[in-house]
Parts: C-alpha cells; sequence; structure tokens
C-alpha cells in the first residue's frame, strides 16, 4: 500500500506537491503570522499601554491647578 503511494507520487510531481507541498506552506504561514502578530504584541502595544498606565498613574494624583481659591468645606452639626 505505502509502496504504491510512494510510486504514484513520484510519477506525478504535481500531485505531491497538492499533497504535501500546500498544507506544508500553509502552517509555514500561520507559524509567521503568528510570530508576528506576537512581535507587534511584545514590542508595539505592551510598551505604549504601560506608558500610557504610567503617565495616567503619574497625573492623575495631581490637583487641577485653577486660579480661583479653593473654598474650605462648611463643617455642618
Amino acid at each position: 500500500m505505502i509502496e504504491s503511494l510512494l510510486r504514484l507520487l513520484a510519477l506525478r510531481p504535481l500531485l505531491t506537491i497538492a499533497i504535501m507541498g500546500i498544507p506544508l506552506l500553509v502552517l509555514i504561514v500561520i507559524g509567521l503570522a503568528a510570530i508576528m502578530l506576537f512581535k507587534l504584541l511584545l514590542f508595539v502595544v505592551l510598551p505604549v499601554a504601560i506608558g500610557v498606565w504610567l503617565l495616567r498613574r503619574i497625573f492623575r494624583g495631581r490637583p487641577a491647578r485653577s486660579h480661583e481659591p479653593v473654598a474650605e468645606p462648611v463643617a455642618s452639626v
């Protein structure tokens, strides 16, 4: 069975490419796309997210500057 399949694939190279080559090319393309998406996430999205988070954390604690005097709260009894 295997011997006849190998003989069939040896005699018909286009069939061999269709059976063996296309799935391998698809796997290679999917693997490269996954690697590129991981690199994009790691080197672009993650540093931007950390930078935004740090800037929000730094500037959130400061009170807004205004030219009006701040009124003291009135204690009610």
